[in-house]
């Protein structure tokens, strides 16, 4: 009975160093051993935090949080222990016997340490398979197994919430994926009225299979979603995760298959002026059947009206490139290319005809968007301003294994929309 109290208690006050009590829970979370849901202030009634908590043999109880403000936290706690209010600790943390972090956690509660958990620590934490944490004499361990889907599942309760409210919330653990047409519901007819051949780019982020691309490239598919590696029979990918908002979609190959080559993303921030490559697929059915390559340079670190999910990028672009790589001269991802500036609608505001204005969805919105699907993907630090480049001409080999033509029948409806 003590430890039901000391969890639901856990749960109730991992709100990030808030002195506000908190109600709830709102909705559930359950994974393996891992329970939660949405709590709120208990005294302005707003949605608070999505926390979930499992005890451990060694007499802790782990509690993941993350906050309506995106901030997400890690807390131990433990009946045996014995803090002063606003008392400080740093907990060090090792992953896998190799990744290592240092975490300052701060006595909310007598039996409980709170520490915020940075970005970088949150995705390794959500792919370890084993946590060693030490704080001073004491050195523990904890089985990770599940962290992955309780992560996905905590950042799916704090989306669902906000959109929707408390008052609908409901079993956080099932990630929506993009409904699929019925088996038997075949899309109409290339050339009909009704469907029109679209097309777009992707590319392979995990051993997996799970591919990249843009969500307008797939919305409003009838049928089949195909990808295309060049010189390849097509396979069908199935939708994993899609959002709208920030234009990704997550598809994956058949689970027969696995690729041993597949796209790394750039773990540091590009710069203003940057060099950087696009690949992908534009025009298809009237230009080449391989990929193009263009190259150009990063205009900006924000998009339309200051937007900073995006990047401006000068490399040409044309309709099919979206969902593509974009590359740093080192070979890794740096964004995903997403659209073109609507050239007539400017010239009509302006006069003037805009030229190489493009855009592309920046690394940190991807790897979110990754993280939130539980997908294996691979990071990696640039390896020097000038020793670490490649020619373009390797940059578009390498890409070559894991770059895929998407393509589908879209009605005339969806495109309109698009």
């Amino acid at each position: 009975m003590w430890l039901k109290s000391l969890i639901v208690a856990c749960l109730l006050q991992v709100s990030i160093f808030s002195a506000a009590h908190a109600a709830g829970p709102f909705g559930s979370v359950k994974v393996g051993n891992w329970i939660g849901g949405a709590f709120s202030n208990d005294e302005t009634g707003a949605f608070s935090h999505c926390a979930a908590t499992t005890p451990y043999a060694n007499g802790v109880i782990l509690v993941v949080g993350y906050n309506a403000a995106g901030i997400w936290s890690l807390a131990f706690a433990s009946p045996s222990y014995r803090f002063n209010k606003g008392e400080n600790a740093a907990i060090d943390v090792i992953f896998d016997g190799q990744e290592q972090a240092r975490l300052f956690a701060t006595a909310n509660q007598p039996n409980m340490l709170t520490a915020v958990m940075p970005a970088n620590v949150v995705r390794t934490f959500q792919k370890a398979s084993l946590m060693v944490a030490t704080a001073g004499r004491a050195v523990l361990n904890f089985d990770l197994t599940s962290t992955g889907p309780v992560i996905a599942a905590l950042a799916n309760c704090a989306t669902k919430v906000k959109a929707d409210g408390l008052s609908k919330a409901g079993d956080f653990t099932k990630i929506a994926a993009k409904p699929q047409p019925a088996p038997d519901k075949q899309a109409p007819p290339v050339g009909s009225k009704a469907a029109r051949a679209r097309s777009g780019t992707g590319f392979v982020v995990s051993a997996n299979g799970h591919v990249v691309t843009n969500n307008h490239v797939i919305d409003g598919c009838v049928g089949d979603i195909k990808g295309n590696l060049t010189g390849e029979a097509s396979m069908a990918l199935r939708v994993v995760s899609s959002d709208a908002n920030n234009d990704l979609a997550l598809l994956q190959a058949p689970s027969t298959m696995t690729f041993k080559d597949f796209a790394r993303i750039r773990d540091r921030s590009i710069r203003s002026g940057d060099s950087v490559i696009v690949i992908g697929f534009p025009f298809h059915g009237l230009l080449t059947s391989d990929f193009t390559v263009t190259t150009g340079i990063v205009s900006s670190l924000s998009g339309m009206r200051n937007d900073t999910r995006f990047l401006q990028i000068s490399a040409p672009v044309q309709p099919g490139n979206s969902g593509g790589p974009l590359f740093d001269t080192t070979g890794q991802i740096v964004g995903v290319v997403t659209a073109k500036i609507p050239v007539l609608r400017i010239a009509a505001a302006t006069g003037n005809i805009p030229e190489n204005i493009n855009f592309a969805i920046k690394t940190g919105a991807l790897r979110d968007f990754l993280d939130n699907s539980v997908v294996p993907y691979q990071t990696s630090e640039p390896k020097g301003e000038l020793k670490g480049e490649l020619k373009t001409t390797d940059i578009a080999g390498n890409a070559r294994p894991y770059t895929m033509l998407i393509s589908c029948n879209g009605t005339e409806q969806a495109d309109a929309k698009r």
